[in-house]
This record gives structure tokens, sequence and C-alpha cells, in this order.
């Protein structure tokens, strides 16, 4: 009976070996020796795939607005606001060229661009200036002579209306002419003899000829 003893011990030990083997197959894992095994090894997860980088497209150019032109070619010719004086002006090409006259002893050549929308400010050489919008068919503005300042409006011309010049050398004196043909037939002009003025004579408006001191000139329209 003593000599059972170590061989129930022996076969207790290898049961227990048993269970403890099943339990690892069971389980999946292996045992960790207390003399510094190797421990397990961690799973890693994967990195994320980078986002794809947006980009944005540059927008357009956009394209140039071309500037507006010049209001187009024409003649103008009217009346001042007090009935005393007649005002003309010819627009070519953004240039203009007016004359303010009472055709008596005051008058004024003026000239000077116009801006796309119409506008204008002509000026002359003695310091008289004009200021005036086109709209439509008609020119509005004010012409300052220095001493006094006028508002006018001249509407369209058509010929033979509008602003004739004639100058010419009659016996020795400068004669220097100017002329606005209104739209209704009448003429208001003045007629220089050596810088001094005078009321013009009629001109005739389809050909232009007028006959000063005895001498027959011809006015020609007048452009920029």
């Amino acid at each position: 009976m003593k000599r059972s003893g170590p061989l129930f011990t022996l076969l207790g030990g290898l049961l227990l070996a048993l269970v403890m083997l099943s339990l690892n197959a069971t389980t999946g894992t292996s045992p960790t020796s207390s003399a510094g095994g190797e421990k397990p090894a961690t799973k890693v997860s994967p990195s994320p795939a980078p986002e794809p980088t947006k980009t944005t497209a540059s927008p357009s150019p956009s394209k140039s607005t071309p500037s507006p032109s010049a209001p187009a070619n024409a003649d103008y010719a009217g009346r001042t606001d007090d009935d005393s004086s007649a005002v003309a002006v010819s627009l070519r090409d953004g240039r203009a060229i007016a004359y303010f006259c009472d055709g008596r002893d005051q008058e004024s050549w003026l000239k000077g661009d116009v801006k796309a929308d119409g506008s204008m400010r002509l000026t002359s050489q003695q310091g008289g200036v004009l200021n005036g919008e086109l709209k439509g068919s008609r020119i509005s503005g004010t012409v300052d002579m220095g001493q006094q300042e006028y508002g006018f409006t001249a509407d369209k011309a058509l010929k033979p209306s509008g602003l004739y010049r004639a100058t010419e050398s009659v016996r020795g004196a400068e004669i220097d002419g100017g002329w606005i043909v209104l739209p209704d037939g009448q003429q208001v002009g003045i007629v220089k003899r050596d810088g001094t003025p005078s009321a013009a004579p009629r001109i005739d408006p389809e050909t232009g000829a007028v006959t000063v001191d005895g001498q027959q000139l011809t006015a020609r329209p007048v452009q920029p």
C-alpha cells in the first residue's frame, strides 16, 4: 500500500497536464512561461488610405468688355434759351466743334472731345466754355462767354442746315465769316474784317455762295 502513493501522484500530474493541453487547444492561446517567454503578437490596424486631394478649378478669365463707341457723326443747330443767339455743333469721330453767335458782334468757336455717354466740354482760345450733353437727337447745355452764360438746345440738323465758315482776303482785309443755318431756314452769322465783327450777309445754303464787300466767297460746312 505504501508504494501506491507515488503512482497516484504521477497519474494525477499526467491528468492535470492533459487537461491543460485540452484548454490551450480550445482557446488557441499558447502558455506563457514565467521565465521570459515571447509575448503574443499585437495586431496592427492598417492606416487609412489618404483622401484624394481636391483640385479647385481656376475661374476662367473674364472677357474684356469692349469700350463703348463715340456718338455718331452728326450736326446740330438751335437757339439759346433767351432766343438772343444761336449755337451749332458738329460731331465727328469723338471730336466736336461748336459756334456761338448772336448775329451782331459776339461769337465764339469752341473745340473739344465728346465722351461715349454724349457729354462734352468744349473751349475757345478766348476762354469761352460750352458744356453740353447729347441725348437722342438733341444737345442741351450752356455756353459761358465770360460776362454771361447762355442755356441752349440744338436739334439734329439735316443739310443744308448746319455750320458754315468762309475765310478769305478781300481788298487787303482778312475776312473770317461764320454762319449757323437753323432747321427752319433762318441764318445767324458774323463776318469779321481784320477782327472787327458785323452782321453777316446771307449765304446760299445749297452752294455756300456769299458776297462780301462785292466779292463772292464760298462758305463751307465746318467739321472738327
